[in-house]
């Protein structure tokens, strides 16, 4: 963006862990005074949760430091429902909230035991999207500080098992969604004047999430068929 504009000061509304696709909000110039409140917007994801084994940073990329057998999904809502509403979450130990002073991740590989203290985070929908084992896809709509890969860990454990995220895309952040995102090449293609006439006004309508995140299915809101 800074090539592609010119610009000096660009910033992001919130970066996406290495495995993660999709929405990645970009802040240019004065809009970049608007990035606490853009963080504080909810946010929407595309999770695929595997069972049968948990890992150290909670998702794929980790070591494996348990293993279970795949339970039987047949009771994925009893163990969903109580990850769903205001809840207290201890964030995975690889994660960017910092220990004094430094990231957590950055302690955890250098070898430290990391144990972070559970925070409220609000999860207002938690849906299955499909099943098939030990996979299960799941539509997320939650607060700013939630991390899916612990709701991906705190399912495994609620039904007796292991898991950790095995996929994740960003679908919205507010009202910014992937499906209207640019990828770098295009902005490229469009040069200055493009990307500029693409830019929205840094108000509280980027903070407003579409109601259909909250009401359509979730297999019609990300495709069911379609893969992350």
């Amino acid at each position: 963006m800074r090539r592609v504009l010119g610009a000096r000061r660009v910033g992001h509304g919130g970066t996406l862990d290495p495995l993660a696709s999709g929405l990645l909000p970009i802040l240019v110039g004065g809009a970049t005074k608007f990035a606490d409140r853009l963080h504080e917007a909810p946010k929407v994801y595309d999770a695929v949760v595997r069972f049968g084994a948990e890992t150290a940073t909670d998702d794929r990329e980790g070591e494996v430091t348990r293993a279970a057998p795949v339970p039987d999904l047949g009771r994925l809502d009893e163990g969903l429902a109580g990850l769903r509403g205001v809840i207290e979450q201890v964030p995975p130990a690889y994660a960017a909230v910092k220990v004094k002073g430094r990231p957590a991740y950055a302690r955890a590989r250098a070898g430290e035991v990391v144990t972070l203290q559970a925070r409220t985070v609000q999860v207002a929908r938690l849906d299955v999207i499909s099943t098939a084992a030990p996979d299960v896809r799941l539509l997320v709509v939650c607060s700013s500080g939630t991390y899916v890969r612990s709701l991906a860990r705190d399912l495994g454990r609620a039904l007796g098992s292991a898991a950790h995220l095995a996929a994740l895309r960003r679908l919205a952040v507010g009202a910014l969604e992937a499906r209207d995102a640019l990828r770098a090449d295009l902005l490229r293609e469009r040069g200055r004047a493009g990307t500029l006439a693409a830019l929205r006004a840094p108000d509280e309508l980027l903070l407003r999430l579409d109601r259909r995140f909250l009401t359509e299915k979730a297999g019609t809101i990300v495709g069911a068929g379609e893969s992350i």
